[in-house]
């Protein structure tokens, strides 16, 4: 009987420990009215720019370090920042067509976070990224200060089955052609 009873204490002693040393896993959402996503295309005769809002997102921090998150894009909220009136509605058309994001089957695009490496104040991520359908791993620095976290990433959309206008795929574009690679500036609040 006294050896059970040590079992017991023994076993709880060990248990109690684990859980105090266990570090939590804390889920810190993104609010997407404070956050912002930027982007920028680009081709021979000139660039064009706009945002895309984020619809939702998290990032699992454990003892205030990032070890992972996931965030959804609304792609339906393409908007055009550089143009105006017609111009910029005839852009903001062709770019929710079939010929780059096809929103219309393809609502979001997501962003999972797969490993977090620290480098100082600043993370490398790495993790998969799904455009139209088609998931892609990529990588880029993030920089976290207090409750926000930001980064500048190049993304090649071709990966992602949006070729419209790229040279990798039509010859004789000429002054019409538009570069592979868009570029993200992310902004979040959480």
């Amino acid at each position: 009987m006294k050896m059970n009873v040590l079992k017991g204490a023994l076993a709880t002693t060990i248990i109690l420990s684990l859980v105090a040393f266990t570090n939590a896993i804390e889920k810190k959402k993104v609010n997407i009215k404070e956050s912002t996503i930027h982007w920028e295309g680009e081709k021979l005769t000139g660039s064009h720019e706009g945002t895309i809002n984020l619809k939702e997102g998290f990032f699992l921090m454990e003892n205030d370090e990032l070890v992972g998150g996931e965030f959804i894009a609304d792609m339906t909220t393409i908007d055009v920042t550089d143009l105006e009136g017609k111009s910029k509605n005839d852009l903001m058309g062709h770019l929710k067509s079939d010929d780059f994001f096809g929103v219309e089957n393809y609502e979001t695009a997501k962003f999972v976070i797969k490993t977090v490496a620290k480098k100082g104040d600043t993370y490398g991520i790495s993790g998969d990224l799904t455009i139209k359908g088609k998931t892609n791993p990529i990588a880029f620095d993030l920089k976290m200060d207090g409750n926000t976290a930001s980064t500048n990433l190049s993304v090649d959309r071709t990966k992602y089955n949006v070729r419209y206008g790229s040279n990798s795929f039509f010859d004789n574009l000429g002054d019409k052609a538009i570069y592979d690679e868009f570029k993200l500036a992310i902004n979040l609040k959480f």
